[in-house]
Parts: structure tokens; sequence; C-alpha cells
């Protein structure tokens, strides 16, 4: 990845000899030509509100400026989406042309190097999550979310219609869970959890087995970064009758036991965000989902399954093994509407688990929870400063403050350069001046002592 204050790039202008080759060969004689069927009502030659264009030299000049306005030295804000070192060689290879371009196999039989990776991406996310199948990718992690609740609903064949989802569930992921959800007469109960200690308690379960539910989703780790008792739920929900959805972050299940392994039977299927793999925070996007089920629901997985075959000859042969091609045709009746693969962002997440390997992988989640710990250790001291939940965590944590927490991380940002976390009042009013905080293997000794002792003098 280039560096944001280097905005150099490849450019390759078209001469006006070029242009008139181009329009002759289209029997044409002006670019304008080209856009003759929009009615002269319709046409505007200028745009009010819409400065005048700039040079190159003015535009580099003005995106350095707010590349500088918007440097962050340190953060520790995650809520989703998190910074981890991401080698160089990822996005190097990432960029190469054969990956770049050539994202989506529309055309099975010409892509057999696009084919393997997913199969490769496809194969280490059923090794992380232990399950049986794994598709190529949505979206994000809440369009994955909604994907497998309607995918659940599939399963249970005129079920009930209704999911119980915890409120400790990340909120983005919940409001598009209710906007997919709301035109399919498909019933969201909220579990207030959050006020109770920011954990799902099992022993508070057994109040919804009337009336029946679809599924229960399992965050592991919920968005205040705490870890629930996963094998008590997941056994309540299949003793109900109920499937079990899993919402992960891949990168803890190198350190924490894999959903196919909750409980008694594990569960059914797995969902989650792929941004800790190789792909940067890039202000919120393009990041990928993830789906991973047990062999018996893959029929209702939407996307594509790249299989892994032989040739007449014996050699290795890549294929999409299973495509919903009603999905590009049928609209509602389809199995999704989610017709391509985030597989630009597939591809640098299976380089990135690649190089990394299983130890590397571990490694890292390992650090993050060790400065984490830390970290929330020493903030504690600072007198004011209180936790919203003993419960054990992994990279994540919500501290109350004795200040405005919006006012903090204002002045934090300002004066310091520091991104010190995600104000949580607007979500969860009920917590007060809560402050989520995260810390991974990016930061130092030295990064944590220096926002201890900023955030001690603010809070001072």
């Amino acid at each position: 990845m280039r560096d944001v204050t280097d905005l150099s790039m490849p450019f390759i202008p078209h001469s006006e000899d070029d242009l008139q080759s181009m329009l002759s060969a289209l029997g044409v004689s002006r670019i304008e030509d080209l856009f003759d069927e929009i009615p002269a009502v319709l046409q505007q030659s200028k745009i009010d509100g819409v400065p005048e264009g700039m040079n190159e030299m003015q535009v580099a000049r003005l995106l350095k400026a707010r590349a500088y306005e918007d440097r962050i030295t340190l953060n520790f804000a995650g809520a989703g989406a998190y910074e981890h070192h991401i080698p160089a060689a990822v996005w190097e290879i990432v960029g190469r042309g054969e990956f770049y371009s050539a994202y989506t196999p529309y055309q099975a039989e010409a892509s057999q190097g696009t084919l393997q990776l997913i199969y490769e991406f496809q194969t280490m996310l059923t090794r992380l999550t232990d399950m049986d199948v794994s598709n190529a990718s949505l979206y994000d992690g809440a369009t994955a979310l909604a994907e497998a609740v309607l995918m659940a609903e599939r399963c249970m064949r005129r079920g009930p219609r209704r999911v119980l989802v915890p409120d400790s569930v990340h909120p983005a992921y919940r409001k598009t869970l209710k906007t997919l959800l709301s035109l399919q007469q498909i019933e969201v109960v909220e579990l207030a959890v959050i006020e109770h200690g920011g954990r799902l308690d099992p022993q508070q379960l057994p109040s919804h087995e009337q009336p029946p539910f679809t599924a229960l989703v399992v965050p592991q780790p919920n968005y205040l970064g705490i870890l629930e008792d996963v094998d008590a739920l997941t056994d309540w929900a299949h003793d109900q009758g109920g499937m079990v959805i899993a919402v992960i972050n891949p990168l803890a299940l190198a350190v924490l036991q894999p959903p196919g392994r909750w409980g008694h039977q594990g569960a059914d299927i797995v969902c989650g965000e792929g941004q800790p793999l190789g792909v940067p925070l890039s202000s919120g996007g393009p990041y990928l989902g993830l789906l991973a089920c047990k062999q018996k629901h893959v029929r209702q997985m939407p996307g594509r399954i790249v299989g892994r075959t032989t040739d007449l000859d014996g050699h290795a042969g890549y294929a999409l093994t299973l495509q919903a091609r009603e999905q590009h045709i049928r609209r509602a009746k389809a199995t999704s509407n989610i017709c391509t693969n985030q597989g630009l962002l597939v591809t640098a997440a299976t380089i990135h688990m690649a190089l990394l390997g299983p130890q590397g992988l571990r490694a890292v989640a390992q650090q993050s929870m060790h400065n984490a710990r830390l970290l929330r250790q020493r903030l504690l001291a600072i007198p004011g400063v209180s936790a919203v939940s003993g419960y054990p965590i992994f990279h994540e944590f919500a501290l109350r403050l004795p200040k405005p927490v919006n006012e903090v991380i204002e002045c934090l940002a300002v004066e310091d350069r520091i991104l010190a976390g995600v104000a949580l009042g607007e979500d969860y009013p009920e917590l007060g001046d809560a402050l989520l905080l995260c810390a991974t293997e990016t930061k130092t000794e030295e990064d944590l002592a220096r926002f201890v002792d900023r955030l001690a003098q603010v809070l001072a």
C-alpha cells in the first residue's frame, strides 16, 4: 500500500489522435454524440455548488494537506474495525494485474488462478472455524449476519420466523439485520445484555422458550470485547430446537475455541467480518464478510463455493462446485441477491493468512490480548476510571470515565493525535460516559505509557 502522502500513480493519457481514432471507429465525431439519447433539457453544462477543477499539482497539494489533518499517531479505537500490521508483501501481491483486475470468476475455465485462491481462502476459513463449508465471502460482517439469519430460516423450513439477537451484537450489524429482515416477516427479538453486565447469561434464557425461535445469535467476542459462555448458550439453543449463528472475529479464533466445537454439537452457521485479515482500515471499507456452515446446510448457503477436482490427465483443477445461478434471475425468490464476492479482499486475506501461518496468527492474537489486558490494568489505576464489566476479554474492553467521553476523545485527538476509542453513549445510553478501547499487536510499551499518561492528565 502506498503512503497517503505519496500521490503518484501510473497515468497514460490519450492523445488527440487516439481520441479521434476511437470516435471514428464508433462512427461519431464528438464525445458528446455518445450521449445524444439524453434529452437536451436534462443536459447541464455546469452544476451549481461544484467548484472549478484543479490541475494535478493543486490536487496533490490539497490531498496532502487533508491527509496531514487526518493524521493520527496512536489509534486505540476498534468497534469492529481493527488496526493490525499488514506485511508489505500482501498488497504488493494483491496489486498485481492477475489479481487486481480478475477478481471474480465469471468464466471459470479462464480463471484457474482466481478459483484456486478462493478455494484456499475457503479451506483456511473452515479450519479457523472448524466448520465443513465456507463460501467466497459477502460484503461485510453486517450483511453476512443478515444472510446467516435468512439461511437459518430456509434451513428450518416454515420455522417460527423469529431470531434472538443480544444487544451486545455490533449496533451496525443489528441495524442492518432489521433493515434486511423487515420485509421478510422475520421478527428480531433483542435480548437485553448490556444493562445486565454486558454478557449473555444462559440462566436468563429459558424465559424465551415460548414462543419458539429459529436461531440464537452468539457473538464471540461481543461488541464490548467480552467473551461469552458459548458452550452453555449453544447447548441451550439446540435443546430448544433452534439453530446457533456465531458472529466471530477471525483473528480471535487463533486462540479461542472454534464455533464448530461449541457445546455438544457446535454452531450451525458462522459469520463475521474479515477485515482483521490483511485489510487496512481504509476509513471504513471496503471490507469482506465471512460465512461458513455445516455440510447439511450447504444448499441454503448464498454465493459461490469453489471445489478442487482433477482433469482427464490427472492434473488438479478448480471449478465453481456450487453456484446458485437462480440468485441472478429469480429476484425475491432467490437464495440471495448478493451475486458477486469481495474477491480483492479475499485475495488479501488469503495471502495474509498464508504469510503469517497458524503460528503467526496465534502470536498476533496473543500479543493483542496481552496489550489489552496491560492497558486495561493501567487505565483502571487512574482515579475515577472504572470497568463496565469484569468478564474476560479478547483485545477490547469498555471503561467508564469521570468526564464526558466525547470531550476526552476530542481533546486527545486534537492535542495529541491520539484516537482514544469509541464513545458508547449513543448506542448504549444506559452506560453513561463509557469508552470502548482496543489494543492490538501494533502497540508498544511506549505507546501504552504515553496514552495512559495523557488520559490521566486530561481527566485530572
